[in-house]
């Protein structure tokens, strides 16, 4: 008998889903395509909110095991122009309470806490058909199959495969990129790195461009180049990453980076292993459809967004309300519970799109940093004001 609710894709909104049902009591499967529990060892840091994602954490039961790998340390921001001068500076434990952890970290505690027989590795979802009894096949590329669900839940991200049998909508190209290296600790600008920049996150603002570094938990730090080229600059042989040297040079030229502060093009220079990252993100006018019996969305497979500083935190919300709704009407009802989560998430969807938007206007401002600092300036004015 096939268990009652598939969630596709293991990352922290799909894990954090299942681990909450998991204590609910409420009977899942999960389906991956990484090949194994190893296999996914990418991804940045998260900062994770007091609202969303630490309340998640907590109802999850995994509040405790989060605070022994959080780094409170990390939670500095620093926004300089484009000739390295320092410009705003906001302190760990100034404002918001928003620790940093790694992804694949976060991932490891939700794996964790679920037992293994759980997870389905090496899944990759090929397409949703709709059984005569009103079941879903899932199929996937390993020729496998499964089907007799009563729900089947798309946590599988921007691409998402179980998106189409719930709505038309497909992400559109922002117009920018993140181009994303790193400099480990073994690199001979490492201590540079540490003197300048030290914790938390730096953001160098000018010329509709950026560069962010961010610290990790294993010291090294992943760094952004952020530009606006056409969605095929890599793919249509623009640049080269694999090419480290050509790719630098480029990067490094006028066109790019070449008129900026030398300190900021050393964050250039001695990075490694170049990785393309095209900004995608959902229409806000398209999030809304008519509820589509045993099957839902959540995270980025609903909402994808460009970067914003919220994604996993409204992605964990998510998967919050929909198991908060599967609680409390029970799984003999559970289009009663999809279709009011549904109304929950497209709220916070639409919100969270919307704030990336405005939020990549501010980056890619011909005034450099200048629009954002007003902007959280002004936030945390509010901020404070709110909370007097």
């Amino acid at each position: 008998m096939a268990p009652t609710i598939a969630i596709v894709g293991a990352g922290p909104c799909g894990l954090t889903l299942a681990r909450l049902l998991e204590c609910k009591g409420v009977d899942y499967v999960v389906y991956e395509r990484d090949e194994s529990e190893a296999s996914n060892r990418r991804g940045g840091s998260l900062d994770i909110h007091t609202q969303t994602g630490q309340l998640a954490l907590k109802e999850a039961g995994l509040f405790d095991e989060f605070k022994k790998h959080a780094r409170y340390e990390d939670m500095s921001f620093t926004i300089a122009n484009q000739q390295g001068e320092r410009v705003f500076r906001k302190d760990a434990g100034q404002g918001r309470d928003a620790p940093e952890i790694d992804r694949i970290l976060l991932r490891q505690i939700l794996l964790d806490s679920i037992p293994k027989e759980k997870v389905r590795w090496n899944h990759v979802l090929k397409s949703v058909t709709l059984e005569q009894d009103g079941h879903h096949i899932l199929q996937f590329t390993n020729g496998s199959s499964a089907s007799g669900f009563k729900l089947v839940v798309g946590a599988d991200g921007a691409w998402s495969k179980v998106r189409p049998s719930i709505t038309p909508a497909k992400p559109q190209y922002s117009g920018n990129h993140y181009i994303e290296s790193r400099i480990n600790p073994e690199s001979p600008h490492y201590p540079t790195m540490v003197s300048k920049i030290g914790a938390g996150s730096f953001m160098c603002l000018g010329s509709s461009k950026e560069i962010v570094t961010q610290r990790q938990g294993n010291g090294s730090y992943r760094i952004y180049l952020g530009v606006t080229v056409p969605e095929d600059f890599v793919r249509g042989g623009t640049v080269n990453l694999e090419d480290t040297e050509s790719a630098r040079r480029l990067f490094l030229s006028s066109e790019y980076f070449g008129n900026w502060a030398e300190e900021l093009k050393d964050l250039i220079r001695y990075s490694e292993d170049f990785r393309s990252w095209p900004l995608y993100y959902m229409d806000p006018e398209t999030l809304r459809w008519d509820s589509v019996p045993g099957l839902t969305l959540v995270g980025d497979a609903a909402h994808l967004a460009v970067p914003n500083g919220e994604g996993v935190n409204c992605a964990m919300a998510d998967a919050l309300s929909l198991a908060s709704k599967i609680a409390t009407y029970g799984t003999d009802a559970l289009n009663r519970a999809v279709a009011e989560y549904e109304e929950d998430m497209f709220r916070r969807g639409v919100e969270h799109i919307k704030d990336g938007l405005q939020m990549a206007t501010l980056i890619r401002h011909k005034d450099g940093p200048d629009a954002l600092i007003s902007f959280f300036k002004t936030a945390m004015e509010n901020a404070a004001q709110a909370s007097a």
